[in-house]
């Protein structure tokens, strides 16, 4: 059996599983599959957004196991994200109930601010969520975040979500919105993997008690460019799996939770599926974990059409 996957407490009387099921790429026709197969290998942590043009499929997955006495709702928690498009303050609450509705779940658990980076409204349909001038180039929005997040906090008074939080922001934004906000955001969600840890910023939302979800926990080997070594594959970390029973993924998966991060992989393999909930009957050593930290690769979600936003979170050190 696998070992029980720990809460993380969120400092505001909820918490959240200490892994998820990423349904970023699970496209129409696919996510409501997966998702039935990731709760019925025990993930109660599903993680969507607006942006995945998944969350109809999402929501009947998650019914259906409530209608088969699989799960209950309360034993489930549920992430969704506030698109780009969308941080004109009176845009968010239409944006929210979107989300709220084609997921159709009761509530949402956690909702987040997909990037700190705002883009110019093109109405609430799926349509361009990348909207571009006949130059090709992104059409930003001059909104500011910290406006984007007030409007947020309101949505914690309606009773349709019970947390709110960030994704891919920096130390610097963060502590501007600390200082303005009247509901703290309870969650960073930005990428970390081997090769691109994030140990500085995971240990400054620490510091603020502000948990971490960790999304593209394997890196993306098959871009991996010269000078670049990912873990997946690695010989010492195949190794070090053997040891414990496990594979090579396992390790990246455990070597993250013990980094302090929630992690959220993504597969559209069963038996992945299953291996990948399975990290907690086991820990790496302190040489193990040191190991792990010497991989070096590169972000593998740069926004680089967002480069010259004035708020791109990615030019800071963390």
């Amino acid at each position: 059996m696998p070992g029980k996957v720990p809460q993380v407490d969120l400092g505001n009387g909820y918490s959240i599983p200490g892994l998820g099921y990423g349904t970023y790429l699970a496209k129409e026709g696919q996510g409501e599959d997966l998702v039935k197969q990731a709760i019925d290998a025990g993930y109660r942590h599903i993680d969507t957004a607006f942006l995945y043009e998944n969350e109809v499929e999402v929501g009947k997955a998650i019914r259906a196991k409530i209608a088969e006495g699989v799960v209950k709702r309360e034993d489930l928690f549920v992430t969704t994200k506030l698109w780009n498009t969308y941080h004109y303050p009176d845009n968010v609450a239409e944006a929210f109930q979107r989300s709220f509705d084609m997921l159709d779940i009761g509530y949402i658990d956690l909702y987040l601010m997909h990037s700190p980076m705002g883009l110019q409204f093109q109405g609430y349909e799926f349509g361009d969520m990348n909207p571009k001038d006949s130059e090709g180039n992104a059409l930003f929005s001059d909104v500011d975040y910290v406006d984007t997040w007030k409007a947020m906090e309101k949505l914690v008074a309606t009773g349709k979500v019970r947390s709110i939080g960030l994704s891919n922001f920096n130390s610097e934004q963060i502590n501007r919105i600390m200082k303005e906000a009247e509901i703290k955001p309870v969650n960073n969600q930005i990428e970390v993997n081997p090769g691109w840890n994030q140990k500085k910023l995971i240990e400054f939302c620490r510091s603020l008690n502000i948990t971490v979800t960790a999304f593209g926990p394997m890196g993306r080997p098959h871009r991996t460019t010269y000078g670049n070594k990912t873990a997946l594959g690695d010989a010492k970390v195949i190794e070090i799996g053997q040891k414990y029973g496990k594979t090579d993924g396992q390790v990246i998966l455990r070597y993250l939770v013990q980094l302090g991060t929630i992690p959220i992989p993504y597969s559209t393999n069963a038996e992945r599926i299953k291996q990948n909930f399975d990290v907690f009957d086991f820990s790496l050593t302190e040489a193990e974990m040191l190991y792990m930290d010497t991989f070096q690769s590169e972000r593998t979600l740069p926004f680089p059409p967002l480069k010259k936003h004035k708020y791109y979170p990615f030019n800071s050190e963390f």
